[in-house]
């Protein structure tokens, strides 16, 4: 039977949103962020000529940088202000977490409430500056060499000021990324970074379709593969809606109340667990650990000779790391995996839950509660954690694999899909939500008000 917050969701209407201001207000600001940020994609780095850049990047397509243009919103392509986009904040969030659940100073320092995790925010910002500093300039130095064996350079003044200007300029446009993605979690509707990622892939995506019927209307690609590739990304969307809705309900039971006709009834429940505990997070993380380095060889590979032997190791690292290559699905495959139950043991904690439980007399049935019921949740959770990192290196892997092999310019491979339809489907909870919070206030109101009248 269905709770009453369900049948309160289903009996929401365009009625009870036209009334709901507050959420109106909240749609409105995360939709102006989001342009803020689309706007920002076209603004190009100081002493960048764009048609050079633009002839110098088709020259490189199928690299891993048309993966990390696609996360960035078509920005590292127009190197703009957010060229580097959110990753270097991503790849610091993984660093301090790692850390943090190694060291046993960080670990107490989360543990001290609100004052622990600014701290832990501070120390992830001091590390996307770090990083964004590396990168910006790697890029800066790779631009400066870029299509000199061509003639061509997209750098109009190279030397030293080029390259502070580069790496100040990154550096602050990812760091107002960051800010604005705050910024929509606490005044939007939550979701704020991952938001800024599904609307840089998002706003890919017709490019990308375009480029698929390109191929069919030249003949480089045949009706057949574009309406299998159409084929399986719907059915990749409909797949990832059924695992990510699907959960392993655990029953819990609550002794004995009596009741208000005198008699005695037993409470029970059900704790949730999601077969994907751990959502998006893992290939968001393992694609930021690999472009990193990736990005940075790609473009330092620019700037050294051929013949020499650094230059041959970073020929031979961007190489075996392409999209489709050995090297670069397993450890993709690899990092997903890990990151599933790494994020997984950070979201839930089976002793916490235990404790929780006990406290309130709940038990599970056949379960003793305290340690007993503990092992119990961490056996079932790493059941189904298994299941969900299965699903989501399967959801990841094969289309990057068949993509590969088929040669087809489609860089919206599984890892788009999953992120699109995994935060779409968290920002419609968000907005239901809001929606079932101001039913209920409007509830509240009315029965203050009937009992606020005279007798």
């Amino acid at each position: 039977m269905a709770s009453q917050a369900e049948q309160m969701a289903a009996s929401i209407s365009m009625a009870s949103f036209a009334k709901a201001t507050d959420l109106k207000k909240r749609l409105w600001f995360t939709l102006g962020a989001l342009i803020v940020f689309r706007l920002l994609s076209f603004v190009p780095l100081p002493g960048i000529d764009p048609r050079a850049l633009n002839v110098l990047f088709q020259s490189t397509q199928g690299s891993v940088l048309d993966f990390f243009n696609t996360f960035s919103g078509g920005g590292l392509e127009r190197m703009s202000l957010i060229a580097l986009g959110v990753m270097p904040y991503i790849t610091a969030s993984i660093v301090v977490q790692l850390a943090t659940s190694m060291s046993p100073s960080l670990a107490a320092l989360k543990k001290e409430g609100e004052s622990g995790r600014k701290k832990i925010n501070q120390y992830t910002r001091y590390g996307t500056v770090f990083l964004c500093a590396i990168q910006g300039y790697f890029i800066a130095v790779g631009l400066e060499s870029w299509g000199a064996a061509q003639g061509a350079s997209a750098v109009i003044d190279p030397g030293m000021m080029f390259r502070i200007t580069t790496v100040v300029t990154l550096v602050g446009g990812t760091m107002f990324l960051m800010w604005l993605g705050e910024q929509i979690t606490s005044r939007g509707i939550g979701n704020g970074v991952s938001l800024i990622i599904m609307a840089g892939i998002v706003a890919q995506m017709p490019r990308a379709l375009a480029q698929v019927f390109e191929g069919g209307r030249t003949g480089t690609l045949s009706p057949i593969i574009i309406m299998a590739v159409l084929a399986l990304a719907l059915g990749l969307i409909f797949f990832i809606c059924f695992m990510e809705m699907a959960q392993r309900r655990v029953l819990i039971q609550y002794p004995k109340r009596q009741t208000a006709r005198g008699g005695m009834q037993a409470e029970r429940s059900h704790l949730p667990l999601k077969i994907n505990t751990s959502g998006v997070i893992p290939p968001i993380f393992a694609s930021s650990l690999l472009l990193m380095p990736l990005t940075i060889a790609q473009f330092a590979g620019n700037r050294v000779e051929g013949e020499s032997q650094w230059g041959d190791l970073l020929i031979t690292i961007t190489t075996a790391l392409q999209h489709g290559a050995p090297l670069y699905m397993f450890l993709y495959g690899a990092g997903i995996a890990f990151f599933c139950f790494f994020y997984t043991a950070v979201v839930f904690n089976p002793e916490e839950t235990a404790d929780n439980l006990k406290r309130y007399g709940g038990f599970i049935p056949g379960i003793r509660p305290g340690k007993r019921t503990e092992e119990y949740l961490d056996y079932v959770l790493t059941r189904i954690t298994v299941i969900g990192a299965a699903y989501l290196v399967l959801i990841c892997l094969i289309p990057e694999y068949l993509i590969a092999r088929a040669g087809i310019p489609f860089y919206l491979g599984g890892t788009s899909l999953l992120i699109v339809v995994n935060v779409t489907i968290d920002t419609v909870t968000q907005i239901q939500s809001h929606l079932i919070a101001h039913q209920y206030g409007d509830l509240i109101k009315k029965a203050k008000l009937k009992g606020g009248r005279p007798r």
